[in-house]
């Protein structure tokens, strides 16, 4: 499927991966990038120099193009903004704040730069400060989270600026990408999808937490902070959501509890104290399968039903 994202990208199909916090490294990103959608690697609060490794490490499993997704509030944003320059990355995508003080350098540099925006006037600001893309998330993705649902978020942003829009979240098969498509998005960035991938690294305990997860096995934490996370509904996430709405969990009590949370899920599956991050979509999601499988599945399945 050729569209206006492929060709700004350089790859073969409109999927882009998300940027996940501690799951999105350079075993994944290079997967999908090797399958012919676009990796990401994501930087979170991760030191310099292990960043740096990981995408060395994904420049020798990968020569497609290849990005990293820069949490604009982690304290060593600066230093990665310079990162991606110093290792002439194709692309790099932005979430928690705006990147605009960035896009000039990115820009001089040739790296597409793709924002993920939860609302139309930040896609508007990005637009003027030069992004060349947008990537519109609804309140239905893992993680951090907006409040505008993907259904509605899309259409508007798209209306809304001149640029190319990638639709995310609540997008794990055909059906999603084809109807992001009729809502006018030119691609789609699919997370918890790769969370039940093959070359995925995380805990075995978060995968089996995805594929066994049921409709209403997600729920949101954190609003209370100004940092809401969609998560699958384990007892610790239940027991967060129950503090903050009964008053039993100040903000800076959920804060502490929550620090190291995410790394607890993904690194030692710790079901008791960890923050396994996930999308609502979850529920579609059944089994295990490669990178390359997942994303040639979806994009057939759009086709068809876009009658490409």
């Amino acid at each position: 499927m050729k569209t206006e994202i492929t060709e700004l990208l350089g790859c073969e199909y409109p999927i882009i991966q998300g940027g996940m916090a501690w799951v999105a490294e350079h075993t994944l990103a290079s997967a999908v990038s090797n399958a012919g959608g676009i990796g990401l690697i994501a930087g979170g609060n991760a030191p310099i120099d292990y960043l740096r490794e990981q995408i060395h490490l994904c420049k020798e499993k990968t020569n497609k193009p290849f990005g990293v997704n820069i949490m604009l509030m982690s304290p060593n944003a600066d230093d990665l903004a310079q990162l991606v320059i110093d290792e002439k990355l194709a692309l790099v995508t932005t979430g928690a704040g705006n990147p605009g003080k960035y896009i000039p350098a990115w820009k001089d540099a040739g790296i597409k730069v793709i924002p993920v925006v939860p609302s139309v006037a930040l896609a508007k600001r990005m637009e003027k400060a030069g992004a060349d893309a947008v990537i519109a998330e609804g309140t239905e993705s893992g993680g951090h989270i907006g409040e505008n649902t993907t259904m509605c978020l899309v259409p508007q942003v798209v209306d809304a600026v001149n640029i190319p829009v990638i639709a995310a979240g609540g997008i794990a098969d055909g059906r999603g990408m084809a109807a992001s498509f009729m809502l006018g998005a030119k691609g789609v960035q699919i997370g918890t999808r790769f969370l039940a991938s093959e070359e995925c690294q995380i805990h075995p305990v978060f995968k089996e937490l995805v594929v066994k997860a049921k409709d209403t096995d997600s729920v949101v934490t954190g609003r209370y902070t100004g940092h809401p996370c969609r998560n699958v509904k384990t007892k610790f996430a239940k027991k967060l959501a129950m503090g903050e709405k009964d008053g039993t969990l100040s903000p800076e009590e959920f804060e502490a509890l929550t620090v190291g949370a995410l790394k607890r899920a993904v690194v030692d599956g710790d079901v008791e104290s960890g923050s396994f991050l996930c999308g609502a979509i979850a529920g579609m999601i059944n089994d295990i399968r490669p990178c390359a499988d997942i994303i040639r599945e979806i994009n057939d399945e759009a086709e068809k039903l876009l009658k490409i």
